[in-house]
């Protein structure tokens, strides 16, 4: 017995020690970064980025991909809404990767990297390191770290100053809100809800680095950058060849036709009250829960999160959140008299929303135009109810 247990130890040491060397890549091995279009869900709208790695004599040909996450995470949804949900490195054979692209109709294009093969296993030996369970996770923030910013960080993290970036690669710099919406349609419910919930740091200038958040960029970057003296990036293929991705949604489906439809019906109802003497406060209690409903979710979004992103959101100013309370003063058949001044602060707080925008400190979604036309006919329509006893 002791000789087998002995036995058994000994090949378990051995696999161990076999395990834990480093895989030493073969002059044939290549690098590659992949870049993917959009896709029709707003998680793939921005496209992806990920690392391939191949050498035909060892029989690999593995993608590394940072923009994956684990739904089986405890509290998955509170730190997805928090800012707190770790994104992870994975590892997969490139066919399976290419399966979900293939299905949903995305192209897929690859650059070699122009590497020395100690410039090839220095990155290899860092995925693989970075791959390690104790290695592998890190904090997800959708403009400075995520599947393609990583891609960058990698490279500058093995290769250091040899890796330079050409700050030169746009003809143009946008600003982050900007750039969202070269994937993402204002007029869709994605891009309106985008502008209601991030906040006005997403509306500066981006440096051309930041630009790199989004994939298409990254893609961009590879051709010009160099590495030392050489081009970064050799050679540009083609691996899956689709159309793009339209996501912009049917005229008659998009915010700007049914929050039309609804703004008309406020609008209506108002008149009957106005002509009618009347008031419905359940209208009234609708539209000041929803919007402080609204304000309170941004407010939290700002200060209890840690999402860069959404700090800075003044459209709380319309959004206000203490209309959560005032929704069931308004609902009473007849409240204070106090009101009337509360909506002359509403009617001043949209105001200066609108001064805001037209100074560029942040960018609304042109959505909220008609939001506010009916939220300011309905204020008016409080004050002067409010100076009128006889409504109810």
């Amino acid at each position: 017995m002791p000789s087998k247990k002995l036995f058994f130890l000994l090949l378990f040491g051995l696999s161990l020690g076999l395990y834990s060397q480093k895989i030493e890549l073969s002059p044939l091995s290549e690098i590659s970064v992949l870049t993917a279009g959009s896709g029709s869900e707003l998680y793939s709208s921005f496209g992806h980025s990920a690392i391939r790695v191949q050498d035909p004599t060892l029989g690999i040909d593995s993608v590394f991909n940072y923009g994956t996450f684990d739904f089986t995470t405890p509290n998955f949804y509170t730190k997805f809404a928090r800012g707190k949900l770790d994104y992870t490195l994975a590892r997969q054979p490139f066919s399976y990767f290419l399966i979900g692209y293939e299905e949903e109709k995305r192209w897929i294009k690859g650059q070699e990297l122009n590497l020395t093969l100690s410039e090839r296993q220095a990155l290899f030996n860092f995925l693989e390191t970075n791959y390690l369970p104790e290695n592998r996770d890190y904090k997800y923030d959708f403009f400075y770290n995520n599947c393609a910013t990583k891609i960058w960080d990698v490279l500058k993290e093995v290769y250091g100053d040899k890796l330079v970036l050409d700050e030169n690669y746009l003809g143009e710099l946008y600003t982050h809100r900007q750039l969202i919406h070269q994937n993402v349609p204002t007029n869709s419910w994605s891009g309106f809800g985008i502008d209601m919930a991030l906040g006005s740091v997403i509306d500066d200038i981006a440096t051309p680095k930041e630009h790199m958040f989004l994939p298409e960029f990254i893609m961009k970057q590879m051709d010009k950058a160099k590495l030392g003296t050489k081009p970064l990036a050799v050679e540009t293929e083609d691996i899956l060849s689709f159309e793009p991705v339209d996501n912009r949604p049917h005229f008659f489906l998009s915010p700007v036709f049914i929050v039309s439809i609804f703004l008309i019906l406020i609008l209506l109802l108002t008149y009957l009250d106005f002509k009618g003497n009347s008031r419905r406060r359940w209208l009234d209690f609708i539209l000041f829960f929803v919007t402080g409903i609204a304000g309170s979710v941004m407010v939290l979004l700002w200060c209890c999160t840690d999402h860069t992103a959404t700090a800075g959101n003044f459209n709380i100013l319309w959004a206000f959140p203490p209309n959560l309370i005032i929704a069931f003063i308004a609902a009473q058949k007849r409240g204070p008299n106090w009101v009337a001044k509360y909506v002359l602060v509403l009617l001043a707080l949209l105001a200066i929303t609108l001064v805001l925008w037209l100074f560029g400190v942040q960018v609304f979604s042109p959505v909220l135009i008609l939001v506010w036309l009916v939220l300011a006919a309905r204020y008016f329509f409080l004050f002067w109810s409010y100076q009128t006893p006889k409504i109810a």
